[in-house]
């Protein structure tokens, strides 16, 4: 169906499947996307049991689809424990089709059957702007998956997820289990150049200095996925830009970073979706700058004032970057798109980002005359930005202190040594919930590496308001807290005060991110709640007790009563408290 969504919604002839689209949406009968951006998901190749990550999720469109696949053959799998169960209990069984058939079979040689044909594979969605978080949730809500968790984290610096500790053999606990994903999908924040064919304001906000912006931030998101992968795991990239900065370049970075071909290698995808017309990666490509200045190598302004890092630029080692996939809107009337799949062979730990180049100091105005006398002037062309300059002003207090290394954030879990304010990342909120070509607005620099000494902070530091969740709410004011009598109170000056909602409030207006969420808490199976549920839906025996779950500090079921998987239980319960 070509007819744009406007004529549906307004033209009186398509009222009537106008309100048929929005039933079944609402439902999640419906899911509308644009056909390359569900591509990437594609080439997950998620199988039964998998735990998925979608680092940058909102709208949710990709989250959709790939809960769906987490949910794969779990239809036939019940059907057949449930066939199994009136056997046993001697109940007539009505014969299946025989594509139901062939389902099960399959089912029975390659499904996951650890749980009674319940899917017990995850996805956990990811997104860094609170509100895009919502219009995540209210996507995939719809589909009602107790396999989900959505968090709200800067991709960047993700937290490792805590697992509740094993017994070993020794019979003591052990300890530092964390959460690896079989798959993890970045589709990162990008110029959106390739969806100029429907985004009229790309043609009037796109300029060179966009991707040089949006690079590091790139690279930093596909290296914290093959972090948080499992050996043998599958990541996949992609975007919505053309833009080798973006992408070519990225896949570079990320692959030096992480120790090379020998820990990270590029899966060449040729064989999969034989339908799709598509173009190789780029091996080489040319770069511009913020002033329109286009260079074929990094030595050509290797020593030059700048943005531009050598990462931007083709590598020096041979990549196979021609298994990358490029998708042209002229090709097949699409939007344009990026993906590449990588392989995580073995476990990395990724290299710092790359100093600043040190270069032998020059007197500012000498420097501002050998730049002069550096360029060709025909009498024509209006006099350019002399860079040198710059260093003749004072710097401005935005740049003092820089930024903590990205590594040392995912790397290291050392105390803090001092307080790291929120990075700011704002997204263009005007997407369509079901189509969003992720564009952010843009920074006007790139971020400089941390300076010597201020790589080992603390990821999330000060903690963030869900480390307080349950003394900070309503209903815990009346609790009975408990007496020391052997120590006295400390000094209101010396005491870690405890987050309040006027606390909260204030963070608000100071630009915090992070937004008040109620705690989770599970019920005990014999809740009387419960046995009322037992009894009215006749569950059967088999049925898990003890994964239903409510929103409040005092765990009461005031309200809602949620029903999740048990690695989902394993992990909020693992995790309470801690702001994750």
């Amino acid at each position: 169906m070509t007819t744009p969504k406007s004529v549906v919604r307004k033209f009186g002839p398509f009222k009537s499947f106008q309100q048929f689209l929005v039933s079944e949406t609402s439902v999640g009968n419906i899911s509308r996307q644009e056909i390359v951006s569900m591509i990437p998901p594609l080439l997950m190749d998620i199988r039964p049991g998998m735990t998925v990550m979608d680092l940058c999720a909102a709208p949710g469109s990709k989250s959709a689809q790939l809960i769906e696949m987490v949910h794969g053959g779990e239809e036939s799998r019940i059907r057949k424990v449930l066939r199994d169960q009136n056997q046993r209990d001697g109940r007539e069984v009505s014969p299946d089709g025989e594509l139901v058939t062939e389902e099960i079979d399959d089912e029975v040689k390659h499904g996951d059957w650890s749980d009674q044909g319940r899917s017990t594979g995850l996805l956990i969605a990811n997104d860094v702007e609170y509100k895009r978080a919502h219009m995540l949730i209210h996507q995939i809500k719809r589909l009602h998956s107790p396999n989900l968790i959505v968090t709200n984290h800067d991709a960047t610096m993700y937290p490792s997820i805590k697992l509740s500790s094993e017994i070993g053999a020794d019979g003591k606990p052990a300890q530092g289990r964390y959460l690896k994903f079989d798959r993890v999908l970045a589709d990162v924040p990008c110029t959106g150049d390739g969806t100029s064919r429907k985004n009229v304001n790309v043609w009037k906000d796109w300029v060179p200095g966009n991707a040089i912006g949006l690079y590091p931030t790139q690279v930093r998101i596909l290296v914290r996925a093959l972090q948080m992968a499992k050996a043998g795991g599958r990541v996949v990239y992609s975007t919505c830009s053309m833009n080798p900065v973006e992408n070519e370049a990225v896949i570079s970075s990320a692959i030096e970073r992480c120790g090379g071909l020998s820990k990270v290698s590029i899966i060449d995808c040729a064989d999969r979706l034989p339908g799709l017309v598509r173009r190789q990666g780029l091996k080489s490509w040319n770069v511009m700058d913020r002033d329109g200045t286009i260079y074929d190598q990094w030595a050509q302004v290797e020593n030059r004032p700048g943005k531009l890092v050598e990462g931007m630029f083709p590598p020096k080692k041979s990549l196979p970057l021609d298994r990358c996939i490029r998708i042209y809107p002229h090709l097949q009337d699409t939007g344009g798109f990026f993906i590449t799949v990588l392989e995580k062979r073995s476990e990395i730990k990724a290299k710092p980002e790359a100093e600043p180049q040190q270069t032998e100091a020059k007197s500012s105005i000498i420097a501002a005359v050998d730049e002069i006398e550096a360029r060709p002037v025909n009498g024509t062309d209006p006099a350019p930005k002399i860079n040198a300059l710059d260093s003749i002003a004072p710097p401005s207090a935005a740049k003092e202190g820089g930024n903590t290394s990205a590594v040392a954030r995912q790397n290291k879990e050392n105390a803090p040594t001092g307080p790291v304010s929120p990075g700011k990342h704002t997204l263009d909120d005007q997407a369509d919930i079901y189509v969003s070509a992720k564009r952010p607005k843009f920074r006007e620099e790139v971020e400089p590496p941390a300076p010597r000494g201020e790589e080992d902070r603390q990821v999330h530091w000060p903690p963030p308001p869900g480390a307080q969740l349950d003394i900070s709410r309503p209903e815990a004011a009346n609790l009975p807290q408990p007496e020391n009598t052997n120590e006295k109170a400390a000094p209101a000056s010396s005491t870690l005060k405890l987050q309040t909602t006027a606390d909260y409030k204030t963070q608000r207006h100071l630009g915090h991110q992070q937004r008040y969420e109620e705690p989770f808490k599970y019920l005990p199976s014999t809740h009387p709640e419960l046995e009322s549920i037992y009894s009215f839906y006749n569950l059967s025996p088999h049925f898990p007790r003890d994964r239903f779950m409510v929103r409040n500090a005092m765990g009461s079921p005031v309200k809602t009563i949620y029903y999740t998987s048990a690695l989902a239980r394993e992990i909020l319960t693992a995790n309470e408290g801690t702001g994750i």
